[in-house]
């Protein structure tokens, strides 16, 4: 990695996610960004502003804008490209959170988890849909989302997990035995089995998300880079931004930073969110033989059942991504060991490409919520999108295209996604520490099965 990119932003940590340096990312080096939009400078007004230039922000001012005509502006603190919408796997999955929709029916009943299940369906419909309306050339791979169980008590949650979906939901799941795994999808030397379901998807985040720029643009939305916003507050009804350059005044807000949020920024937001960093490596590209050798016959996303999860699949160059948790304070995001820890696994899962070099590697932060669920919600003209738990390439869509309804007055499903804050987090102030202890827990958990 470069010197220049070496630079740590802890939101628990650091005031402020401005002045640094894009990641060095696999998907930087497939794709040039377009020439930096100017900064906000001076004052100005606005019917609603966005702040956050990833996915959801893109998405939440284009739906304003294109859907429900409305005048919107958006401020990213650096560039768009910079946060977690261009540092993730690239992967498209019909879910999001960490509960099953077996414990969303015990939590709530059938019918909230059956609507969950539509709108995280919906998620991935809509993903496609934007890619085909604007013509956005991110590099989507074959279907299929494979997940891999790491020991047989985990292949059972699977097959009860698939068995209530098919039963209640309708849904289409199909088992595999270690050997058929094997010898149809991918070698994996510590499998004992997998559920494939026919969606999902690998895709190109980055080009995705100069896709979204685009449609924004196009929409009228007016965007402004490396504008900071350094504090807000609320006046005669009224939200005032204050950025390092300029002033902007909005009768609406939205929040959409998601992991990259200070920790201080608005009440809606404070101290109701974890920011977890997930590493990511990128190998040198695998010949014909060694991809044979290794058994990759497929290209679709993969995750296996660990606490702890690892996430992989094999791109259009050959190269295989694979990604994991990475360090719990942002001060240690550039160590050594956290790559090299995902190396060791990519090598106990695929040992035909222990030899395989790493080209590239980084990390990025993403969201956890108290109740393992994302939140889509507005209160007084202010709206925020947040803890995707690692799955916002697609429900981002799904929550932005809500988001832009409930603020432009249309009704957003019943639904506790939708219709309940975030939880603020007990003991905030060692969120930290609780996150140290459960890393401990899972790695002991994950290594004795």
């Amino acid at each position: 990695m470069s010197a220049s990119s070496v630079n740590v932003y802890d939101p628990l940590v650091n005031p402020l996610p401005h002045h640094l340096a894009l990641p060095d990312s696999y998907w930087a080096s497939t794709q040039a960004l377009p020439q930096p939009l100017p900064p906000l400078l001076g004052s100005h007004r606005a019917e609603i502003a966005v702040v956050g230039g990833g996915f959801s922000g893109l998405l939440t001012a284009y739906y304003l804008a294109s859907h429900y005509g409305r005048e919107v502006v958006l401020l990213e603190a650096n560039r768009i490209g910079f946060g977690a919408s261009a540092r993730n796997g690239g992967f498209v999955l019909k879910g999001s959170g960490r509960l099953s929709y077996a414990q969303m029916a015990k939590r709530w009943d059938l019918d909230i988890a059956h609507g969950i299940y539509r709108e995280f369906s919906e998620a991935v419909s809509r993903v496609e849909e934007l890619i085909s309306r604007g013509n956005i050339d991110c590099e989507p791979q074959e279907k299929g989302y494979i997940k891999v169980a790491h020991n047989p008590a985990a292949m059972e949650t699977l097959k009860a997990g698939a068995e209530f979906i098919r039963k209640h939901f309708g849904g289409d799941a199909e088992f595999l035995s270690a050997a058929e795994l094997r010898s149809q999808l991918l070698d994996h030397h510590q499998a004992f089995g997998a559920l494939r379901l026919p969606d999902g998807f690998g895709l190109n985040p980055l080009k995705l998300l100069l896709g979204y720029r685009k449609l924004a643009l196009d929409a009228g939305v007016r965007i402004y880079e490396n504008s900071c916003v350094i504090s807000q507050r609320r006046e005669q009804g009224r939200y005032l931004l204050t950025t390092d350059g300029g002033e902007l005044s909005a009768s609406q807000l939205v929040m959409s930073g998601n992991a990259y949020t200070p920790k201080q920024f608005s009440p809606l937001l404070d101290k109701r969110f974890l920011p977890i960093l997930s590493n990511v490596i990128v190998t040198e590209p695998l010949t014909e033989d060694e991809r044979l050798a290794a058994g990759m016959h497929s290209r679709q996303v993969t995750m296996d059942t660990r606490i702890l999860k690892y996430y992989y699949r094999l791109l259009p160059d050959n190269r295989l991504l694979f990604g994991g948790r990475g360090a719990v304070w942002g001060k240690d995001e550039h160590r050594p060991e956290y790559p090299a820890r995902l190396k060791q696994a990519l090598n106990s899962a695929f040992p035909a490409l222990s030899s395989k070099q790493v080209d590239y590697r980084w990390s990025g932060w993403i969201a956890a919520s108290m109740d393992d669920m994302p939140h889509v919600y507005s209160q007084d003209g202010c709206g925020y999108t947040m803890g995707y738990c690692g799955a916002g390439v697609s429900f981002s869509a799904q929550a932005a295209w809500r988001l832009a309804g409930m603020l432009s007055g249309v009704a957003a499903p019943a639904l506790p996604l939708y219709q309940s804050p975030l939880p603020t987090f007990p003991f905030a102030a060692a969120r930290r520490l609780g996150q140290w202890g459960y890393y401990h827990y899972g790695r002991l958990r994950d290594a004795i099965g």
